[in-house]
């Protein structure tokens, strides 16, 4: 149509095709949800949601539907920053300690645990290590020790109900790096016993490749963009980290991915 009036008129159509819709659905709706059992009509419901999940439509969904139940009552997300350099400085501390208590049912931030740590081998960060993590001296001048916080993380812990053994919980980071080689390195370094529940976690970027089908090579950086999500705050804050890690875990959940441990038992 190229003259102003036929264009007009299929602008009316559509208008008037919309208001026929917006009042003829709902009336379809409810009649036809009247005539169906509520445990079939919930069922039903249950099987679209799921089929939508599968193909990405989850997120679109969320609105009108619940998560997929996920193996975990709570999901610890940790992200640690430690001492560094170029070359490398051995031993690496941890200078940062955060952690967020995800929901398993709400996939919502429900509490946190965030506390800077002093290192002790190299207490004098380097240049390159601030520049990378944003984390300068007087941030970690006069923390408490790393033993002081691993016994500040069981009090939380505790607090938390997280210790209780009807609540299953598991830590999630972005990789193996934190739990299976920060953390027990230190530990080990130090002479300091590693708590079990630091002994199992979900590695994000495992699960993300499960989810999406591809590796995110960038970590965060590509899982945010292979999902369309804006990145929170500074890389290489741990904190921040850590809020990324909990959005994309919301967003695969909501899509109906099941969140399950990849590392194996030690």
């Amino acid at each position: 149509v190229s003259d102003a009036s036929g264009c007009s008129m299929i602008a009316l159509f559509h208008t008037g095709a919309a208001k026929f819709l917006h009042t003829l659905l709902p009336r379809a709706r409810q009649a036809v949800c009247s005539l169906l059992p509520a445990g079939v009509l919930k069922g039903y419901s249950s099987i679209v949601s799921r089929k939508l999940a599968s193909h990405g439509f989850g997120a679109s969904m969320a609105a009108m539907s619940s998560f997929p139940p996920q193996r975990y009552h709570y999901f610890l997300v940790l992200d640690f920053e430690a001492t560094c350099d170029k070359p490398q400085i051995h031993p690496q501390e941890i200078i940062e300690f955060p952690i967020l208590k995800l929901n398993g049912r709400t996939m919502e931030i429900e509490s946190t645990f965030h506390m800077y740590v002093q290192p002790v081998v190299h207490p004098q960060l380097t240049p390159f290590c601030t520049e990378l993590t944003g984390i300068i001296q007087g941030m970690v001048d006069g923390q408490p020790s790393l033993q002081q916080v691993l016994e500040r993380v069981d009090e939380w812990m505790a607090k938390e109900g997280l210790l209780d053994p009807s609540v299953k919980s598991i830590f999630v980071t972005c990789g193996d790096w934190d739990l299976k080689v920060m953390l027990p390195g230190q530990c080990q370094y130090l002479g300091l016993p590693v708590a079990d529940y630091f002994k199992q976690w979900i590695n994000l970027k495992k699960a993300y490749s499960f989810a999406m089908g591809s590796w995110p090579k960038n970590g965060l950086l590509d899982m945010n963009k292979g999902l369309n999500l804006q990145h929170i705050g500074r890389p290489h804050s741990g904190i921040d980290d850590c809020k990324n890690i909990a959005n994309i875990m919301k967003t695969l959940a909501h899509r109906g991915f099941i969140f399950k441990q990849t590392s194996k038992p030690f």
